[in-house]
C-alpha cells in the first residue's frame, strides 16, 4: 500500500469527522472526500509490512465461557488486540487502516454513542463482513454499570446491540467489555440474561486509555503481548499513531498468530436475543459535566485475577493459566 492508498483508506473513515471539525477536504479521482492524516500515523502504518498476517487455521473453537474471561483458554501461540471506545477519530481510523494493510485481526468495543464508530462504519463494516474484524459490545453511554439500576443496564446495553446491529450488522454478543472494566455479581447476572456469559476483561495493557508517551505503549506492549493474552488498547489519544508499526513487530518478532474473539469461541449457539428497543439512538459523544467528550477507563488495574470470583475490579496483567479465573476483590479506591 502506497501512501496514495492510505490516506484514500483512511480518508473515508475520517472524512465526515474532519468536515464537522471544519477542515479541509480534497476530492479524490473517485469523488469521495479525502483529507492528510498527521505524518505519524501515515508512517507508521506504512512502516508495518503489507500481508503480513493471515487468518489462523489451526484452531479448534470452544465454547464461550461462563464468568469472566481474563485471557485465551489453552496453550497456544495467539493474542487477541482488543480496542475500546474510540474517541479519537483519527485513532480509529488508523487501527482500521493496519488491519487493511496487515492483515491483522481485531476486536473493537464500540461505544455507539461515540460518531467515530458510525462515521468510520464504511471502512471497518467490510473488514466485519470479511470476517477479519469483530466489533463488541462496549455499552451505548460508556457508564459504571455497578452504579446503574437492572433496567438502566438492560436499556444501555440494548441499545447499543441495535446500533451494533444497524451500523455492523452484528450486536455485539456474546462478549461485552463492562466500561472501566466495572462489574460485579448483581451486574453479572444481568448480563447472562442479556446474552454475554462471560464478562470480557483483559490480561495486559497498553495503558493508553489516557494520554500516555509514544514509548510507555511500547514498554507496556512489550510487556503484555505474549502467548494466549488478551491485551487492551484504546483509541483515545494520539500517542499509539507513531507505533502502530512497532506492536506489529512486536507480535512478528513473537511469532504470535493474531486472533479476534469469533476465532477463538464457537458463537453456533448462543441464548436467544430478546426485543430490542424500538427506537433508533442517534450517536452522541458522551461528554462530561462540562460538555467535554472524554472515555478514560481510570488507572492500569492493579488486583491479580486470583481469588474468589467477584469481578468487582479489573484484573491486572498477571501469571495466570486459565481463562475463567477471577479478579481478586480488592477496596475501592
Amino acid at each position: 500500500m502506497q501512501r496514495r492508498d492510505f490516506l484514500a483508506v483512511l480518508a473515508t473513515s475520517v472524512a465526515a469527522t474532519l468536515a464537522a471539525c471544519g477542515r479541509s477536504t480534497l476530492e479524490s479521482a473517485a469523488g469521495r472526500p479525502t483529507a492528510t492524516p498527521t505524518d505519524p500515523a501515515a508512517d507508521a502504518v506504512l512502516r508495518a509490512p503489507a500481508g503480513v498476517f493471515q487468518a489462523p487455521t489451526d484452531i479448534v473453537r470452544v465454547p464461550v465461557p461462563e464468568g469472566t474471561i481474563t485471557m485465551l483458554p489453552g496453550q497456544g501461540n495467539h493474542v487477541a488486540l482488543t480496542v475500546d471506545d474510540g474517541t479519537n477519530p483519527e485513532v480509529l481510523a488508523a487501527y482500521i487502516a493496519l488491519a487493511q494493510r496487515t492483515g491483522l485481526r481485531l476486536t473493537f468495543f464500540a461505544n455507539g454513542s461515540v460518531p467515530s464508530w458510525t462515521n468510520h462504519a464504511a471502512a471497518l463494516r467490510p473488514l466485519v463482513d470479511q470476517g477479519q474484524a469483530l466489533v463488541c459490545n462496549h455499552t451505548w453511554s460508556h457508564r459504571d454499570l455497578t452504579r446503574l439500576s437492572e433496567r438502566e443496564i438492560v436499556t444501555d446495553i440494548q441499545q447499543n446491540e441495535q446500533f451494533l446491529t444497524n451500523t455492523y450488522g452484528s450486536g455485539g454478543r456474546p462478549f461485552l467489555r463492562p466500561p472501566y472494566g466495572s462489574h460485579n455479581r448483581r451486574v453479572d447476572r444481568t448480563l447472562a440474561a442479556l446474552g454475554y456469559p462471560g464478562v470480557t476483561m483483559w490480561w495486559g495493557s497498553l495503558a493508553d486509555s489516557t494520554p500516555e508517551p509514544s514509548s510507555q505503549i511500547v514498554a507496556n506492549a512489550e510487556k503484555w503481548i505474549l502467548p494466549q493474552r488478551l491485551v487492551i488498547g484504546h483509541a483515545n489519544h494520539p500517542g499509539v499513531l507513531s507505533v502502530m508499526d512497532r506492536i506489529v513487530d512486536i507480535i512478528r518478532e513473537r511469532d504470535l498468530q493474531p486472533v479476534h474473539l469469533a476465532d477463538i469461541y464457537d458463537l453456533s449457539q448462543l441464548p436467544p436475543i430478546p426485543p430490542l428497543p424500538t427506537a433508533t439512538p442517534t450517536a452522541t459523544a458522551r461528554s462530561t459535566p462540562t460538555g467535554t467528550p472524554t472515555a478514560t477507563k481510570g488507572p492500569t488495574p492493579t488486583s491479580p485475577p486470583t481469588g474468589s470470583p467477584t469481578g468487582s475490579r479489573r484484573p491486572s496483567p498477571s501469571p495466570s493459566s486459565t481463562h475463567s479465573v477471577k479478579p481478586k476483590p480488592k477496596p475501592s479506591s
